[in-house]
């Protein structure tokens, strides 16, 4: 497994927001947790980033212990997060240069993998264009594509089209599936069943904290629909 978790949580004072979870991610899927606002997911999605702190229980990513590897981990992951954090300041292309130089990158070998990812997002066209010009699913495609600028093992994605209109998110779908075929493990979050039946291989139902079934969806909409 890429991701293995044994009885992970984390609390808040009183408030439990994750309450002791197992989970495995296998390599080369994609891996959904499907719940409400406030299940969980984002926090759990945290600690698999070592971004936060667990408050118990037992995390790997690559087999490595987090949060003990957690910028070592970074290092081999792609994050889409949430809300756009593009900037504005500058143009497709140059977001994309500035995003690879955290990680050190060598200027040919970057130059080759940002031409491969506006391709990818179908960007190549408006590669000059500031970013507060694109369309909200213009946007979410070129966050997925900096997200890729690392050649990452693993991407994780916190509720990828959340906000989008159907056909925008129909062409994301479309970009991560490409990305599934290609052996790239996905992790996600959604609210969306219909988004989980399209792209997770496994999904775990998620609410206020705990994991309540997990499975295939079809397996779980057989069982629960």
């Amino acid at each position: 497994a890429v991701v293995t978790a044994r009885g992970l949580s984390k609390r808040y004072g009183r408030y439990q927001a994750v309450a002791g979870v197992d989970f495995d991610i296998p390599r080369g899927q994609c891996f959904g947790f499907l719940g409400p606002n406030g299940a969980g997911k984002t926090t759990t999605l945290r600690m698999i980033l070592g971004l936060t702190p667990s408050s118990g229980g037992t995390l790997t990513v690559f087999g490595l212990d987090i949060p003990a590897h957690a910028r070592e981990v970074r290092a081999a992951i792609g994050i889409v997060p949430q809300a756009d954090n593009l900037d504005p300041d500058f143009s497709i292309e140059e977001n994309l240069q500035i995003y690879a130089s955290y990680f050190g990158i060598p200027l040919r070998t970057v130059n080759r993998r940002i031409e491969h990812l506006l391709e990818f997002a179908s960007l190549a066209d408006r590669r000059g264009a500031k970013t507060e010009t694109l369309s909200g699913g213009m946007k979410r495609r070129l966050t997925i594509a900096r997200a890729l600028i690392n050649d990452p093992e693993l991407v994780v994605l916190d509720e990828p089209t959340t906000g989008l209109d159907p056909q925008a998110r129909h062409v994301i779908w479309g970009r991560l599936n490409e990305l599934r075929d290609r052996g790239t493990t996905l992790i996600l979050t959604t609210h969306y069943m219909e988004e989980a039946e399209r792209l997770c291989d496994q999904l775990v139902i998620m609410d206020r904290g705990r994991i309540l079934d997990c499975g295939a969806p079809r397996e779980l909409i057989e069982r629960h629909v």
